[in-house]
């Protein structure tokens, strides 16, 4: 799933060079936050390792902020890591993930279901039994029905809701007749999915999967009542299954959630929701969002961490350094190299990319070594399947022109003319493209930046296929976490073929080798997990021979801790606090 990427000013990258391996900074710990809010710190890393401030104090008002909109709160119409997370406030998937720190974060659990997956027919079959006496907060109840609706319209609408993921169109056995919810006049709908009772939802697939748990723990399954949808207007009045409903929803500036009272602690063993209210505030300066952090008023619902003056602070202030969390966050920060867009339909072509960037410049760029290790694969360390790997090394990675202009040479090119295009709202982004910018241009790959709104960027510009074409877009700043911690959740939204989509696309590379996507196929479908990874680095290794992608830098956030009980940094999220059972100290 798409991450949101940190914004850093230009002025403080000097401040962070000095720091240098800031990192190391954070492997001390001082005293801790005690469970009773008593405002000492926890230490540095805490949340990464349990629980900060625990507590079951209810009441107040929790306030997150963001810098931009996010794509969507339609639960069937988000991509956003941060999105995924907060919808679970108001929207249960089938399967979810047991708040938890770290690693221990990425276990499934039942949430809508009452227990996991009854896989049968080699996994092309799988049967879901959802928990009894759950109501929406109109006081309706909850169906199998409105699970299978709510999987139709994400996946089979792709000209109204685009932004999710299409694993269930790309899966289900009779997914290319299926015109969609809107379009089917039938009252049987897709015919692969039955609901024989109101309790029970089956899947039939086209083919094993073996990982289909952690598919249902996506958004996507949350439940949605057909005579409720409004089609992209549903975002305005969204049904609630969780613990939170919207009170209100002002697009573009704030959503209030307020306590549902349909929803039934019985039938959650998960969630415990602690504050009154929840505020959404969005559009707010990303300086005021670290000040507010800081301050103890707000969270960063981004959750990937603070600007580069905030990180100045936090890396030589002891005090607010024991007050902050620094992890992997599953992710990869990376440079599409768009297969489509002449001449990079050469592989010579990408190669020279691949070969002439600085990558050190742009990791001092996004921050230096605290935001992420200099990457040379497609998969990152902390994703099954990752094998070290460097088939474009370079001399202190910082680019090498001989090879770069050899490969052009190959490709037939002495230069190139091309954009590259960043998220107008992210200005780490647009610095690391500007640092790729330069290293481009010292081997005659002369490249333009493009820059977009992040709310946009995958519906209107990077993400559609016809805009990069005809706009020359070459090149294309990404960022990209796991839907799932395995090899192929990370892997089948940015390099299957299938995956390819006109609008909301994330496999910006339109790369698709037919081994691949047979690899990947074969993956899904094998039941032994160690010969699945092995599958997973043999798709990575293809990839990397192919150009398609050029990896940046394994990312890493640093988040400034709020002032907030129950705080535990996810691998599940991205090393985002989870939202689920987050309430206020004050």
């Amino acid at each position: 799933m798409e991450g949101k990427a940190p914004i850093m000013r230009r002025s403080a990258l000097a401040a962070i060079a000095v720091i240098g391996s800031a990192s190391m900074l954070l492997a001390g710990c001082s005293k801790a936050d005690s469970s009773n809010g008593n405002g000492k710190s926890a230490g540095a890393n805490a949340a990464t390792k349990g629980v900060v401030n625990a507590s079951d104090k209810k009441g107040g008002t929790l306030t997150y902020e963001l810098s931009d909109v996010p794509d969507s709160f339609d639960p069937g119409n988000t991509y956003y890591a941060y999105m995924y997370n907060l919808s679970r406030l108001y929207a249960r998937p089938l399967m979810t993930f047991k708040p938890g720190a770290g690693a221990e974060g990425n276990t499934l659990v039942p949430d809508l279901a009452a227990s996991k997956g009854e896989s049968s027919d080699g996994g092309k079959t799988w049967t879901y039994k959802i928990r009894s006496g759950l109501k929406y907060d109109d006081g309706t109840p909850i169906t199998s029905k409105d699970v299978k609706y709510a999987v139709e319209r994400s996946n089979f609408a792709r000209d109204v809701l685009s932004l999710g993921p299409n694993y269930f169109q790309q899966f289900l056995a009779d997914s290319d007749t299926y015109k969609g919810p809107y379009k089917d006049k039938s009252a049987d709908g897709l015919s692969s999915i039955a609901t024989p009772d109101d309790t029970t939802v089956v899947f039939h697939l086209k083919q094993a999967f073996q990982e289909f748990d952690y598919l249902v723990a996506a958004p996507q399954t949350a439940p949605v009542p057909q005579a409720k949808d409004q089609g992209v207007d549903y975002v305005k009045h969204i049904l609630s299954s969780g613990p939170y409903k919207f009170e209100s929803y002002d697009d573009g500036k704030q959503a209030v959630l307020v306590r549902n009272t349909n929803w039934d602690a019985k039938t959650d063993p998960l969630r415990k929701p602690l504050p009154d209210k929840i505020v959404v505030k969005l559009k707010v300066n990303p300086e005021t969002i670290d000040q507010d952090v800081v301050a103890g008023n707000a969270i960063d619902l981004g959750g990937t961490g603070v600007q580069a003056s905030t990180q100045a602070k936090l890396l030589t202030d002891p005090s607010q350094k024991a007050n902050s969390d620094n992890t992997f966050g599953g992710r990869l920060v990376y440079l599409a190299i768009n297969t489509k867009v002449k001449p990079f339909d050469n592989v010579a072509c990408r190669k020279a990319v691949q070969f002439a960037i600085d990558k050190t410049s742009v990791q001092t760029a996004e921050g230096g070594p605290v935001r992420g290790d200099i990457a040379s694969t497609v998969l990152p360390p902390d994703i099954p399947g990752y094998q070290k790997s460097d088939v474009y090394a370079t001399p202190g990675n910082k680019g090498d022109a001989t090879k770069a202009k050899e490969q052009l040479s190959a490709c037939g090119q002495q230069s190139i003319t091309t954009n590259i295009t960043a998220r107008s709202d992210r200005q780490q982004e647009i610095d690391a493209a500007t640092a790729i910018i330069a290293s481009l241009k010292k081997v005659g790959i002369n490249a333009s930046l493009k820059t977009y709104p992040s709310g946009k960027y995958f519906t209107d510009y990077a993400g559609v296929p016809k805009f990069t074409q005809d706009n020359n877009v070459g090149l294309m700043m990404m960022q990209w976490g796991a839907d799932w911690p395995s090899g192929y959740g990370f892997l089948q939204q940015i390099l299957n073929g299938k995956a390819i989509s006109q609008s909301g696309n994330t496999n910006l590379s339109q790369y698709d080798n037919a081994g691949v996507n047979e690899l990947l196929g074969k993956a899904i479908a094998t039941e032994d997990t160690t010969q699945r990874n092995t599958l997973y680095t043999q798709v990575d290794k293809q990839a990397m021979d192919d150009a398609s992608i050029v990896p940046l830098a394994y990312f890493k956030v640093l988040l400034a801790r709020p002032k907030a009980t129950n705080l535990v940094s996810t691998s599940a999220f991205s090393g985002q606090y989870d939202y689920l059972n987050i309430g206020t100290s004050k």
